[in-house]
């Protein structure tokens, strides 16, 4: 029989090597990007609804895209982000919203350091905006799965925030769990996702800022809640193990997840929703700025062996690489 001071220590170490198990976030997870393609395509005004739900797997799937191609540039994160507070105190006016005015103020090091999110969705608006205009079938469902990407990122407090994962008050982890472990255990039941239609941004520019600087002013209360209720939960009501993709992974409890979209007042629900209209939008404004053209009569309407290398090396690097640069795990 083996002696039961010997059976303690040896489940002590096996309990500290499932604690060490985290599961990896991404930005809004794979399930929030996935699903907030998907229903904004639900937005889109009749003459663009029928070619987006024509190929709605395809938008759906490929949303997660700028996610693994972390694993092959390091130029990649830096897109999925901004620190906006280490530009000051907010509104942050010391930081120039326009990209050569704060190039040199700041340097481009600089900012490709702290993050460049609302730089680059007027990048990928740009670019949307060109394949519509060049009636490109397979740029636009391309880059339509990813600049939502990107907006749906610059819509999550945690990234507009130097503390983006909790890693400076000891709250490690609190990134995946307020955009992937939250929306996963409660959007199907819980969310609405009536959103209603696409309107035209006049200004996207300062449409995304807007939403930054939301994003930031939001951190302090996505670590704040969390603090209080661990303050008042035990380590093992706070904490529970599940099986996943074969593993044995410490995740959040869903008692404590409850708790804590509660004290947040249903705050991950709305940046959700607000995401799937602004990415709707984005959609939609860049068909009007580039003439409103006909969607039923695209070229180019066949991915390349080149596009198909590209898909296949993504999900190769992804399950089997690093992440580069900043991550949000």
């Amino acid at each position: 029989m083996i002696p039961f001071i010997t059976v303690k220590k040896k489940y002590g170490i096996l309990l500290l090597c499932l604690l060490s198990l985290q599961l990896q976030a991404f930005c809004w997870g794979f399930f929030g990007h996935r699903k907030i393609n998907f229903q904004a395509v639900f937005s889109l005004p009749p003459e663009m609804i029928g070619f987006y739900k024509t190929h709605i797997d395809f938008i759906t799937e490929h949303a997660v895209d700028p996610d693994k191609r972390r694993y092959a540039i390091p130029e990649e994160a830096p897109r999925h982000y901004i620190d906006i507070d280490y530009y000051g105190a907010y509104p942050y006016t010391e930081l120039p919203r326009k990209w050569t005015d704060a190039v040199a103020k700041f340097s481009e090091d600089t900012l490709l350091t702290y993050g460049i999110v609302p730089w680059w969705v007027q990048t990928m608006k740009l670019r949307l905006t060109d394949a519509f205009k060049e009636k490109n079938q397979v740029k636009i469902l391309k880059l339509s799965a990813e600049i939502a990407h990107y907006i749906s990122d610059a819509h999550v407090p945690l990234h507009a925030c130097h503390n983006h994962n909790g890693q400076f008050s000891n709250q490690y982890g609190i990134h995946g769990f307020w955009e992937s472990r939250v929306p996963e255990l409660f959007a199907e039941a819980q969310y609405d996702f009536f959103i209603g239609k696409a309107v035209y941004i006049q200004n996207t520019s300062q449409f995304m800022w807007d939403r930054v600087l939301e994003s930031g002013a939001a951190a302090d209360t996505v670590l704040k809640m969390e603090a209080l209720l661990t303050s008042k939960m035990k380590p093992d009501e706070k904490y529970a193990f599940e099986e996943r993709s074969g593993k044995i992974i410490r995740q959040y409890s869903t008692a404590f997840s409850a708790a804590y979209q509660q004290a947040l007042d249903g705050m991950i629900e709305r940046r959700m929703r607000q995401s799937i209209l602004a990415t709707a939008s984005f959609w939609y404004t860049a068909w009007v700025d580039a003439g409103q053209p006909d969607l039923k009569s695209l070229t180019n309407k066949s991915f390349t062996p080149e596009d198909l290398k590209e898909f296949e090396a993504l999900n190769t690097g992804w399950q089997t690489g690093k992440a580069l640069g900043k991550i949000c795990d």
